[in-house]
């Protein structure tokens, strides 16, 4: 019978249109909520996979060739405690050094029988696989195997279709075309002679040099020129940011110079971190209002029935039974706001994935858990603070009037 008499106060005295309006504020904060995780989540391959041009900043660090460095043959090589000088620096992350080859690399692409064949003098170089940026899924060198993959800049490539080939006639090679077509190499050491098969697994956009597996280099290296030692020329130098005033600070200071860097792609992480960042915080300041606006109308509905509400308490009925049908009301506008934000989000996720997948080619959408746990935490932490805020002021009118 209590339950009926709150039923019909609230049906008597609440403000649909208040309701309405903590809905439609809640709803608007809510989803801007779950789609700013969302689309954090699923852009988080855009910053961490290793092809992706939204890594944090990584610039290539070489000393700088003087005439007195020609004159006197002095090699512009990093020396340990310069090395570790500059892991040390606070910009920087971490700090990777490039192996050169202690031996002669000879080349050769094509055939005679085929019309077209390519030999040359070349270099290797080999880099920890967390300074490279392309896709680590076909980088692997089995020990003692005739087979290494090699990752060549795609400026090369550029060189070749636009410049060469054209001047000599020649046809342009496509990426999947150089992949499928392997490279014959002859490895001269200073006592051995090795002969592999080189095949191209990716272009790398930003190291402008020819990469192999750090295993190989160091095994080849070590089989083929034991005797020989090298002192690294360049450095690979990850930062929390290549646009970051300090860090060329430091290389003027030390007459530093660099290759190249990824100040855009840098600044653009970080833009898209703090709006992300910045448009989560609206949402919870809308839903903490609607939380609000919630609250005050049915505190103003408890107000204006106190008198009501206290006969209930006063002929038996326990503060929780008055309080049941408030909670269920409340707990039913968040159920429905919590089903359509949900359904918003997942809306607009359909309309950027898209648009994703052709930025990245290798895209992959994460799941969609992390939104779902956000999404059913805060309905329960709502409806937690509901129950909690109206039991209390029943309580109160009761000790009021008791």
């Amino acid at each position: 019978m209590g339950n009926i008499l709150v039923y019909k106060l609230l049906r008597r005295h609440v403000n649909a249109w208040q309701l309405a309006g903590f809905a439609l504020a809640n709803l608007c904060g809510m989803t801007i909520i779950l789609a700013a995780i969302q689309f954090a989540s699923d852009v988080i391959p855009l910053f961490t996979r290793g092809d992706s041009f939204l890594r944090p900043g990584q610039v290539v660090v070489t000393k700088r060739v003087s005439a007195l460095r020609t004159l006197t043959g002095s090699a512009p090589v990093f020396r340990e405690r310069e090395i570790e000088e500059l892991r040390e620096q606070p910009f920087v992350r971490d700090v990777g050094l490039f192996t050169p080859s202690q031996f002669g690399v000879y080349a050769t692409v094509g055939s005679r029988s085929m019309g077209m064949e390519f030999a040359t003098e070349m270099f290797f170089e080999s880099l920890p696989d967390a300074f490279i940026d392309v896709d680590l899924e076909r980088w692997h060198y089995v020990s003692g195997s005739d087979s290494v993959p090699i990752i060549l800049p795609r400026n090369y490539l550029n060189l070749y279709n636009f410049g060469f080939a054209g001047s000599q006639g020649l046809p342009a090679l496509s990426e999947t075309l150089v992949r499928q077509v392997g490279i014959r190499l002859r490895l001269t050491g200073t006592h051995d002679v090795r002969f592999m098969r080189g095949n191209v697994v990716a272009f790398s956009r930003k190291l402008n040099t020819i990469l192999v597996p750090q295993s190989f280099m160091d095994e080849m290296n070590a089989s083929l020129s034991p005797e020989r030692t090298f002192r690294p020329s360049r450095l690979a130098v990850i930062t929390a940011n290549s646009a970051d005033d300090r860090l060329a600070d430091y290389l003027q200071k030390k007459g530093y110079d660099t290759e190249g860097g990824d100040a855009d792609a840098s600044k653009t992480a970080g833009f898209l971190r703090l709006v992300t960042t910045a448009v989560a915080a609206v949402g919870v300041i809308i839903c903490i209002l609607s939380f609000y606006v919630l609250l005050l109308s049915i505190f103003l509905l408890l107000q204006k029935n106190t008198t009501k509400i206290d006969n209930l308490l006063l002929i038996g009925y326990s503060p929780s039974a008055v309080a049941r049908p408030f909670h269920l009301v409340a707990l039913g506008l968040n159920a429905v706001v919590l089903v359509l934000s949900l359904w918003i989000t997942f809306l607009l996720r359909g309309v950027y994935l898209p648009r994703f997948g052709e930025l990245y080619p290798r895209f992959e959408p994460s799941a969609t858990l992390p939104t779902l746990v956000t999404a059913i935490s805060l309905f329960l932490l709502v409806a937690l603070l509901n129950y909690t805020a109206v039991r209390r002021k029943i309580t109160a009118i009761w000790n009021i009037h008791k």
